[in-house]
């Protein structure tokens, strides 16, 4: 079936439907309706600040949505795709304790519980049973907030998306809790082609069984919808019938999706109103803000979400991804829609879309796109220069709009490209990230000055970086001046920073000569090359630095000398860095194992599961392999004399498909050729059952 003709933007929309519903409902989670009416009122809009709150947080709904998708990469674009792989997929991006789930113990939180059986070998769909753990645990609400991405990979394919949704929710998940997943997914796959509420549930109830108890419980909540015209007197009626004192656990499905199905027959063309409706409702609001943001994103489109206040503007398209892969981690709503979107295009048998501009990482393509820009306030005054999407003659642009600006103020806009400083303030998932831009790498941006600007401007590209007290320091690039109606290409190859990261990017602008008013117009903004840089403990010190790293063992110490050391007490542990941006490089590290059974680097790591390893065992053995899930292929292996805290000098490289390595005087090579060759990824260091240490880590072209 093919792909409707405005598949891209729909998908879009429905991924900013999630996250607007998602920052939304957050920082009132679990409230009851009771609680919210008496405390904040009607939720009409953002209340995060009343609540001191950031916006744009890391969320179980929004990272495992965008994760778990990643099984069709990885196992394979096919309409077949398992629980068993999905499962997999769970393994290799989830950090114990840290990323993506609700970490609330074995039998209280079911996502917890199926990670715990999944690394006991008790594969999917076993893993999430109700066989294996008990109804109460089974019926809980996940196996619903993650169907999103199944749904948008699946435009106009209900029985596909539902399927999808089905394999992907017996991961954790069972009973009525699959079953809302599986009818919530196709009402969003049919949403491609209808925004009629009542096709839409009628073919979400298709794919159900028709006794099952949500099937039964829509049943009542249409009834009631028809008989009272106040949503209020149906949610009461919701909380009489299928309320939390109703069903055990700590967040059931049942209830929650009843006041879904609630907000989308009392508001099915209106997204404020749904919003409203089902967060001042109560519960479990983000997931539940989240599932009916993203129906009525596909179904209303942007203009949809347009249609009441600014949804799109505070968050700005930014999107937090927690995983073992660090370099998704800082996202954002245009990349991920382009991704899915690829992938459905696949999925239906069509050709991947070209990548804007020549492949830049920020190309404004999509309407009101903006990537994560925001402005800066302009320092002395009272004035922060306003930042939109706009068309222009080489397509859509960023518009950075400055007023009155003298020759010594500065218009700055930036997106962060690593952790922000509020992620300290989140209160539960932490963020596990890498940055996307690095020293050594070409940063560059092409800016357009628009013909009726007042005179000329001075623009520069800017980064900011962590400093030892882990505030934001500003580091400027050369500048140029841009005429009235000139465009300009701005170029600059990153310089070490000592091994801190790089927070943000941007630009920097000031009028020449008076004061001034204008705009310039970011096009593009990309980055290219290998990274050139030495990570370690910098100058100060900080925190940053070291969360730059994802953090996949159990001890990552501030306490020893070296700037790192890791422990691992159960299996294999990692700490990476990287992004899967990177392909052929060089990496050099003077490794000591105090204990374990094999430890050293990792190349092109994928997660904690995909990747090359280049180790030393306590069986005097020097090896390359391939690290493929359960599955460690040996690549190429020779003697070598293994000694418990003994400084071990690494250096590996890879290229193309060859893995080269120099271990204290040894080398080694391998080829892989395979279809499961891995053909990009950062670094890493690997420990079995014990502990490592380096100083620092050379990264290079190779």
């Amino acid at each position: 079936m093919p792909v409707p003709n405005d598949y891209l933007e729909r998908v879009y929309a429905g991924v900013l439907g999630k996250l607007v519903g998602v920052y939304l409902g957050r920082p009132f989670e679990g409230w009851t309706y009771q609680r919210i009416m008496a405390e904040l009122g009607p939720i009409e809009y953002y209340v995060h600040e009343r609540l001191n709150q950031p916006l744009v947080v890391t969320d179980d709904d929004v990272a495992g949505t965008f994760t778990f998708v990643r099984a069709l990469e990885d196992y394979g674009i096919s309409p077949d795709l398992k629980a068993e792989d999905i499962g997999k997929a769970w393994l290799n991006y989830i950090c114990e304790e840290r990323s993506i789930l609700w970490w609330g113990g074995n039998g209280n939180s079911t996502e917890h519980t199926a990670w715990l059986n999944l690394k006991k070998g008790i594969p999917a769909p076993a893993s999430g049973a109700i066989e294996t753990n008990g109804q109460t645990v089974a019926e809980q609400i996940g196996a619903q907030i993650f169907i999103d991405g199944w749904a948008l990979v699946a435009p106009g394919q209900p029985k596909l998306a539902a399927r999808l949704a089905e394999q992907a929710g017996k991961v954790s998940h069972d009973g009525e809790s699959v079953h809302a997943a599986m009818l919530w997914a196709a009402m969003e796959a049919e949403a491609f082609r209808t925004s009629d509420i009542d096709t839409l549930i009628d073919t979400g109830l298709s794919v159900i069984p028709a006794d099952s108890l949500i099937a039964r419980l829509i049943g009542d909540i249409r009834r009631w919808h028809k008989e009272n015209a106040d949503w209020r007197t149906c949610r009461q009626l919701i909380e009489d019938h299928y309320g939390y004192d109703k069903y055990p656990g700590n967040c059931h499905v049942v209830p929650n999706h009843a006041l879904m199905i609630m907000a989308v027959l009392y508001a099915p063309d209106d997204f404020q109103k749904a919003q409203m409706i089902v967060n001042t409702s109560g519960w479990d609001t983000d997931c539940n803000a989240g599932n009916v943001g993203c129906l009525q994103g596909i179904m209303l489109g942007l203009e949809g979400l347009e249609a009441g206040p600014d949804w799109r503007g505070p968050v700005a398209d930014r999107l937090l991804i927690s995983s073992a892969d660090g370099g998704n981690s800082i996202n954002d709503a245009v990349r991920t829609a382009y991704y899915l979107t690829n992938i459905g295009r696949r999925l239906a048998g069509e050709a991947p879309l070209d990548p804007p501009k020549n492949g830049a990482q920020f190309h404004f393509s999509l309407p009101g796109s903006r990537q994560g820009f925001r402005a800066l306030g302009v320092p002395g005054t009272d004035h922060t220069p306003s930042v939109g999407n706009v068309e222009f003659e080489g397509g859509r642009a960023l518009a950075i709009t400055y007023e009155a600006l003298g020759p010594t103020q500065v218009a700055v806009v930036t997106t962060p490209t690593f952790s922000p400083p509020e992620m300290l303030n989140m209160r539960t998932y932490d963020l596990m990230a890498s940055p996307l831009v690095y020293p050594g790498q070409t940063l560059s941006a092409r800016v357009v000055a628009p013909r009726d600007n007042q005179g000329a401007v001075t623009v520069r590209l800017r980064i900011r970086i962590y400093d030892e007290a882990d505030e934001m320091r500003d580091i400027d690039g050369e500048a140029r001046t841009v005429q009235p109606g000139e465009d300009a290409v701005l170029s600059w190859r990153l310089p070490d920073l000592d091994g801190r990261p790089i927070a943000e990017i941007g630009l920097a602008v000031s009028p020449e000569g008076r004061r001034a008013s204008g705009r310039i117009l970011l096009d593009h903004m990309r980055w290219d090359g290998a990274p050139e840089l030495t990570l370690h403990r910098p100058k100060g010190d900080g925190d940053f630095w070291r969360m730059a790293w994802v953090n996949g063992v159990d001890f990552f110490s501030k306490r020893f000398p070296p700037s790192f050391r890791i422990s691992h007490s159960r299996g294999e542990g990692m700490v990476s860095h990287g992004t899967r941006q990177w392909t052929d490089y060089a990496v050099k590290a003077d490794v000591m194992v105090h204990l374990g059974d094999y430890g050293g680097l990792a190349l092109r790591v994928q997660g904690l599961r995909r990747y090359y390893g280049v180790r030393v065992t306590r069986g005097n053995r020097l090896e390359i392999v391939r690290t493929r899930d359960e599955e460690v292929t040996v690549l190429a292996s020779s003697d070598f004399d293994f000694a418990l805290e003994t400084t071990i000098p690494f250096e590996a490289k890879v290229e193309g498909n060859t893995i080269t390595a120099t271990v204290g005087g040894r080398s080694l090579s391998a080829s892989d050729d395979s279809e499961l060759a891995l053909r990009d990824g950062g670094i890493g260091l690997v420990i079995h059952e014990g502990a490592l240490s380096t100083d620092a880590v050379r990264v290079s072209a190779a």
